[in-house]
């Protein structure tokens, strides 16, 4: 990987130790580049080592890590750069900007003068800095303080196939060598060192440098994804010097011979990792375009709404009849919230039309197949119906699974649901949710997996029992077989860290934790809050994150929330009335009703086998079957 040298035997002192490293370590194999022991390596004098000058950049450096016999160029790049021009004048004269005069002092001396100048500014700035340095924010939160001092695990980013580098993450893992900036050195140019991956904690990688050992005092943490961030051999193409840091400066005499030995065979990034990156943060939504969004005023219907800004493949909408621009939602470009114009009439949904005639200038539809696609169903057969129950995630309390019923039933798949016991006389707060949904379950999904299930506000037959209710109301319980039942490898446990957002305040992307896993169903915590604002999430919804997510994408992270405030939003909370908003804003400061659970009688329903908290990611048998 270190483009530069054919062969290692050019540096006689490093000969025996790169033919010994050979022969230790063999090849992995891995779908990560493999370094061979073929490395460019630059170094600053450790004054042991004899000095020398590159001919054509004047970089000064250890003569034995300079490239080819005679020594003369600091890397391949610039051996090349220096035959391809057939006139030394042109050089010196793009190099110092004058007509090329006693090169030889030119070359050995400006650069070297140069670069001690620089270091006397560098150094003038060091103190200048110290003197004004402002002290970090106690509120201030750094993922790797809070993940070393809890001893956290985090979800690796394959969890998250929206989010860039999903479907691409290879096999990045501890191990890994990578090129960084050198922090510990007192140079006045930016250098660099090779690092391997001590811990990883979504996109944040804990890093040791090279030559360390167990030491890890110089430890730190740095998002992987970062434009510091280079496989090895990224300086030596790119004519970067590698420089040791100058704790360990004095600890080998062949850093060389070191490295070359260190790192044959090891693992590092794919020469494309950067592109990869970049390229998985483009974003097929512009701001201007514009699509049909719920209504966070009246769940039951959609309205147009323009594209603002898009952070990370998460869209701010602002409603098009909105004045001063305040009237927004948030959600991400997969979500399924939104749709293309003309969704709503296609399947007959609610919407609610515009008092704008035409579209503003600048205005445009997004192209419909930038949407998510949802599976396609058979309606034609045994099919949901109006009336029917089941159990389905309160939009307006995430945390709670109540028992619902089917109010209507659209085309495409898709249904209109409403939660019992708290619907409005208009139906205003119905919401709509696909035949697929993984946000709905048929009756007695909550009890074969011991998920307390609130039923309907007023019923007073507490516990609650599905069988007594189906005939008290005279309804039936949606087929089990309508329901969707795969359960993909989302590669989530209990206690992973992860940033996600809170659906109830759109906006906001927090610090948060996996606490229940009932196969695809994931419970969220947001870390320093009350488990009453927990909410239940799909493996894939788009509105999970990796670690390290927010300063990949320039997204602001909430912390964990300091003791004071949960104290205060505590007693706020239990003085709060128990009545929905029906409005997807704020968190839900409702106090879960506490309800004893109780298996259902067996003389009434009979269990398939199930299992609460499964995480061994596969499809399994978790519903009731009902007894005809």
């Amino acid at each position: 990987m270190f483009d530069g040298y054919d062969s290692c035997s050019e540096d006689t002192s490093s000969s025996s130790s790169s033919d010994e490293s050979e022969e230790e370590v063999a090849p992995l194999p891995s779908s990560l580049p493999i370094i061979k022991n073929n490395g460019q390596v630059y170094t600053y004098p450790d004054g042991k080592s004899g000095m020398a000058t590159c001919e054509m950049c004047g970089m000064v450096g250890v003569r034995d890590a300079f490239y080819s016999k005679t020594k003369r160029f600091c890397s391949v790049s610039c051996s090349r750069s220096y035959s391809s021009n057939s006139k030394k004048a042109s050089i010196l004269a793009r190099l110092q900007g004058k007509p090329p005069t006693k090169k030889s002092k030119v070359l050995q001396k400006q650069p070297l003068v140069a670069k001690l100048a620089a270091y006397a500014q560098y150094q003038a700035t060091l103190q200048n800095q110290a003197k004004t340095k402002a002290a970090v924010p106690v509120e201030g939160f750094s993922w790797g303080n809070y993940i070393n001092s809890n001893s956290f695990t985090a979800a690796p980013v394959t969890c998250f196939k929206h989010a860039p580098m999903g479907t691409c993450w290879g096999d990045i893992a501890e191990g890994v060598r990578v090129e960084v900036p050198n922090t510990d050195c007192n140079l006045p140019t930016k250098v660099f060192w090779i690092a391997g991956i001590v811990k990883l904690a979504g996109y944040n990688a804990l890093l040791r440098y090279e030559g360390f050992e167990n030491d890890s005092s110089l430890d730190f943490w740095c998002n992987i994804c970062g434009p510091d961030i280079h496989p090895v051999g990224w300086c030596a193409t790119s004519g970067k010097p590698l420089v040791p840091p100058r704790t360990i400066q004095h600890k080998y005499t062949n850093w060389k011979a070191f490295l070359v030995k260190r790192l044959t065979g090891a693992k590092t990034l794919p020469p494309d990792f950067s592109q990869k990156v970049s390229e998985s943060m483009q974003y097929p939504f512009k701001a201007s375009m514009r699509v049909e969004v719920v209504d966070k005023t009246h769940l039951c219907r959609t309205r147009v709404a323009v594209v603002e800004s898009v952070i990370g493949g998460r869209l701010r909408l602002l409603y098009e009849e909105s004045e001063d621009k305040t009237d927004d939602f948030w959600c991400h470009m997969y979500s399924p919230l939104i749709h293309h114009i003309g969704w709503s009439r296609s399947i007959g949904h609610r919407f609610k039309r515009s008092d704008i005639t035409k579209k503003q200038d600048g205005h445009f539809d997004a192209p419909p197949h930038l949407f998510m696609k949802v599976k396609e169903v058979d309606a034609a057969g045994e099919w949901f119906k109006e009336g029917m129950k089941l159990e389905a995630i309160d939009p307006l309390n995430l945390s709670a699974i109540c028992v619902a019923t089917i109010r209507k039933v659209l085309a495409d798949g898709y249904l209109m649901i409403g939660i019992d016991g708290s619907e409005a006389a208009d139906g205003s707060d119905w919401f709509c949710y696909h035949a697929t949904s993984p946000s709905i379950f048929p009756v007695g999904f909550c009890e074969i997996n011991m998920i307390e299930l609130t039923p309907p506000r007023g019923y007073a037959k507490l516990p609650f029992k599905w069988f007594d209710y189906l005939r008290e109301t005279d309804s039936i319980a949606a087929p089990v077989k309508l329901f969707n039942k795969e359960v993909p490898n989302h590669g989530f446990h209990v206690g992973m860290k992860l940033e996600a957002v809170d659906l109830m305040e759109p906006r906001l992307v927090c610090v948060a934790t996996v606490t229940r896993i009932i196969h695809r169903l994931l419970r969220i915590h947001f870390d320093g809050w009350e488990e009453e604002y927990d909410q239940w999430v799909d493996c894939e919804s788009p509105d999970l994150y990796p670690v390290g997510w927010c300063q990949l994408t320039g997204y602001q992270l909430q912390p964990p929330a300091p003791q004071s405030s949960r104290d205060s939003q505590s007693s706020s909370s239990k003085q709060k009335k128990k009545a929905k908003s029906q409005q997807y804003k704020g968190h839900k400061k409702m106090t879960s009703l506490q309800l004893k659970e109780e298996l259902l009688d067996g003389e009434e329903y009979s269990f398939l086998q199930g299992t609460s908290d499964h995480e061994s990611n596969g499809s399994a048998s978790y519903y009731i079957k009902q007894e005809p």
